[in-house]
């Protein structure tokens, strides 16, 4: 079960916030996993709510594209032990869309940074997947006083630079939209997609949840174009100077077959004061949400490890 509480981001955007409660469950596939949704009854929704039980504070937040479901397996696992939020980033799940100027990097952090206060999680964990990770890493380095420790899942301090970001837009561009329904999402992002190098159930999943049901068919939750101008605010840049501001323990995790290279994970490591390595092995890049249970076995050492607040 996931609790929705309400955020006001930078700006005013809305966003949502999903806090997981309910104790581990056995993993399902992950195309059956569910989206998180308000429970229902009082008290589904809150606003600027704090934590009642005096438990750890985590923040997860997603990469681009992504939603707060995609955490699911994750803040389940934690929540056993601690206050486990995901949050639907601006433009993403079902917070609000805002125009395309509002994709900053700044208001990315600052959309962070409010959602520690206003759920009162501080001192938190940040764990973040891709651009996730970014927001994580450059908000610790930016208010070292609200966090503890830091996660970074599968994301590049290098700039990536133009070419990349042709590659994105031509990518959207291949989308066969609308699709016919859910099945037909799985399939191409899990098959088809020239990306694909081998079928990846996983993958056509993760996509399914970021679809939603048109007149037409079924398209994403989000604005193609809103995700090129979030990407463009980074693409860019190298990372490197923020990372060396991090004072918290920060562990750097990449899966054997993802998008960050060992060699440039390794030196994240060591521009970090206080870095640390693991590898989520048969994992690409999705390592969190493809294979969790290898996934919390990389992390569960660092968390553990981690003083409390």
């Amino acid at each position: 079960m996931a609790r929705r509480i309400d955020v006001t981001g930078a700006g005013g955007v809305r966003l949502a916030a999903w806090e997981f409660t309910d104790p581990p469950e056995p993993e399902p596939e992950p195309e059956a996993q569910a989206e998180p949704g308000p429970r229902s009854g009082p008290g589904a929704e809150a606003s600027g709510v704090t934590a009642e039980s005096g438990a750890p504070g985590v923040l997860l937040l997603h990469g681009l594209m992504g939603r707060a479901s995609h955490w699911a397996a994750t803040a389940r696992w934690l929540a056993g032990r601690h206050r486990a939020i995901a949050l639907d980033q601006r433009g993403h799940g079902r917070s609000e869309k805002p125009g395309p100027q509002a994709y900053t990097r700044e208001a990315y952090v600052a959309d962070a940074e409010a959602a520690v206060e206003q759920l009162g999680l501080a001192p938190v964990v940040l764990i973040g997947h891709a651009m996730g990770a970014l927001t994580a890493w450059q908000l610790a380095a930016r208010r070292p006083d609200l966090v503890r420790g830091l996660v970074i899942c599968d994301m590049r301090a290098s700039a990536l630079g133009a070419a990349s970001q042709r590659e994105w837009a031509e990518w959207f561009g291949s989308w066969p939209v609308p699709f016919a329904g859910p099945a037909e999402v799985r399939k191409w992002f899990g098959e088809d997609d020239p990306r694909v190098e081998r079928p990846d159930p996983a993958r056509g999943a993760f996509y399914a949840e970021v679809m939603h049901e048109a007149e037409d068919g079924w398209r994403p939750v989000f604005d193609p174009e809103q995700m090129l101008s979030s990407r463009e605010t980074w693409v860019y840049d190298a990372h490197w100077d923020e990372l060396a501001q991090v004072r918290c323990p920060a562990l750097v995790v990449r899966g054997v077959d993802g998008e960050l290279g060992r060699a440039e994970a390794q030196e994240m490591v060591r521009v970090l004061p206080r870095g640390e390595y693991a590898e989520v092995p048969d994992a690409g890049h999705l390592a969190h949400y493809g294979l969790p249970a290898a996934w919390r076995e990389a992390v569960a050492p660092f968390l553990d490890a981690l003083p409390k607040g």
